[in-house]
């Protein structure tokens, strides 16, 4: 082989690699991980027979500023008949987030509803839980038992001022197998 030709093939064999180098640069992997479960548990309280949490009447002097709350209103989820396989569950809630505070959920607009509140959730430990974001962990025994999930809810001030008025919501929630 002459010096012309071994140069020319060295080029070619260094421009392929660099480009193969260049190619992969902008790649990336992603692992998908899951696991396929016998069935789910029961929700006592799902869409056909929803939950009614009543917060009451609560006076608008009760608020003090942004992010002063009402009294806490517990809610507890029920699971039962949760295969063995299942050992802990959180809630993720849905709902309308609140246009000042978008983790509570917004009221139900109305003509005549109230406003400079929202609808926050909290998990057994009072902690809040924001929208669309899971809760901790609650452990479940498998079984017909009655797994009792423990929340709240309560009005949090969302703007300077506070009216009076009809202060409902709707939230949904999605059980996630842990």
């Amino acid at each position: 082989m002459n010096k012309v030709t071994l140069g020319l093939f060295t080029a070619v064999a260094l421009g392929c690699s660099a480009s193969v180098f260049a190619a992969t640069n902008g790649e990336g992997q992603i692992n998908f991980t899951g696991e396929i479960i016998d069935s789910a548990c029961q929700v006592v309280n799902d869409l056909g027979s929803p939950l009614n949490v009543a917060l009451g009447k609560v006076s608008k002097t009760v608020f003090t500023g942004a992010g002063s709350a009402s009294t806490l209103t517990k809610f507890t989820i029920s699971l039962t008949n949760c295969p063995q396989t299942v050992t802990s569950a959180s809630i993720n809630f849905g709902g309308t987030p609140d246009n000042d505070n978008n983790a509570a959920l917004a009221l139900t607009p109305g003509a005549d509803a109230a406003t400079g509140v929202a609808i926050q959730l909290v998990d057994s430990t009072a902690q809040p839980i924001s929208l669309f974001t899971p809760s901790k962990a609650y452990p479940l025994t498998s079984g017909t038992t009655v797994n009792a999930l423990d929340f709240g809810a309560r009005y949090i001030q969302t703007k300077a001022a506070v009216t009076a008025g009809p202060a409902n919501s709707v939230s949904t929630f999605t059980v996630i197998y842990n």
